[in-house]
């Protein structure tokens, strides 16, 4: 599996990071860095979450 974010679209509103902290960070000015782009089996079901709760739907998963 592997995230992909949509610059365009993501906002900032940390609430990838809130699910997910050790795949996702977010600065204070709102800038996302995805720590894991390519997290381990065991993280899916928290990117998963990260994915379904984004506000701006700017998170999508695919898959290898």
């Amino acid at each position: 599996m592997r995230i992909v974010v949509d610059r365009d679209l993501c906002q900032g509103h940390a609430a990838c990071e809130g699910e997910a902290p050790d795949v996702f960070s977010v600065s204070k000015k709102g800038e996302l860095t995805i720590l894991a782009p390519e997290p381990p089996e065991d993280r899916r079901a928290a990117a998963e979450l990260a994915v379904k709760y984004c506000p701006t739907h700017a998170l999508s998963i695919e898959e290898d």
